[in-house]
């Protein structure tokens, strides 16, 4: 029987990130052959994971990142809150997003899952890979992003400027910054007004009607209300229309229009995304 010494022990962990007692057991039963106790290691792991994976994964943290011209959001769940803080998952969400980026990965796949995996065999708990939102972002386009709290939603705001210098002006960073704070907080339905499809528009006008025919009032009254009404709802739910986080004075697209202005040059906002923990899609 071979010696198995504390440092072979620590070395073995250090390597594979098992815990110590499971590490002195593989070495054991492998007879002190290192390589042949991490082979044990990986294969107890991976007979654990096929008996959690029909455990709930109603926690995590979702993740974005931008670099080199895209953006990643990425929903990783796990079964509690405990794991979703330890600082292996949250570094493993990390390391997805760079993967994804640089390989233009656009949702879960092999690779990624595999990762995945791996630290389930270590922190002995399910886990998923749930969401996957890649976005491209082409000439004189600009991504601002935003976690909120610890993981529970992270933001994407896409701008596209005439010229890229636009984006390294101090007001424009700011107000980009800003927008990604206006989704998180009031997490827009659409971006405009006019990007509002009609089947919803007939959908909430039918309410209205409905609210109104209960009044006593004339039936151009009631057109008028319902008119008024759907206006008002339409605007609460479109980003550009909404009151501006940081001055409710004016809406998003007036301040939008202001810093372009300021700034000397042409600014839009073409799109946003947001990911919310446990809801395992991303919403735009």
């Amino acid at each position: 029987m071979a010696t198995i010494t504390a440092d072979v022990v620590k070395r073995l962990r250090e390597r594979t990130g098992a815990g110590m007692m499971d590490c002195k057991k593989a070495l054991v039963q492998a007879n002190g052959d290192f390589d042949a106790a991490e082979r044990l290691l990986k294969e107890m792991g991976l007979a654990a994971v096929a008996k959690r994976q029909d455990r709930a994964t109603d926690n995590g943290r979702v993740f974005v990142k931008v670099k080199d011209g895209r953006a990643v959001l990425v929903e990783l769940s796990c079964e509690t809150d405990f794991v979703a803080g330890n600082q292996q998952f949250i570094d493993l969400g990390d390391k997805i997003c760079d993967v994804a980026l640089e390989k233009g990965y656009t949702e879960p796949n092999d690779e990624l899952n595999a990762m995945v995996t791996d630290l389930i065999t270590i922190i002995k708990e399910n886990m998923a890979l749930k969401s996957l939102c890649a976005y491209e972002l082409g000439e004189n386009e600009y991504a601002a992003s935003y976690i909120h709290g610890n993981g529970s939603l992270a933001v994407l705001v896409m701008f596209k400027a005439d010229d890229a210098a636009l984006f390294e002006k101090a007001e424009v960073k700011e107000f980009a910054n800003d927008c990604a704070l206006h989704v998180a907080a009031f997490t827009p339905s659409y971006l405009d007004t006019d990007k509002i499809d009609a089947e919803y528009i007939a959908e909430q006008e039918s309410i209205f009607a409905a609210q109104a025919a209960k009044m006593d009032k004339p039936e151009k009254v009631q057109a008028g209300i319902v008119k008024g009404r759907l206006a008002k709802h339409l605007a609460e739910v479109a980003f550009l229309q909404q009151p501006f986080v940081k001055d409710d004075s004016m809406t998003v697209g007036k301040k939008l229009a202001e810093v372009a202005k300021a700034a000397g040059g042409k600014l839009e906002i073409t799109d946003f995304a947001f990911l919310r923990a446990g809801l395992a899609s991303c919403s735009v």
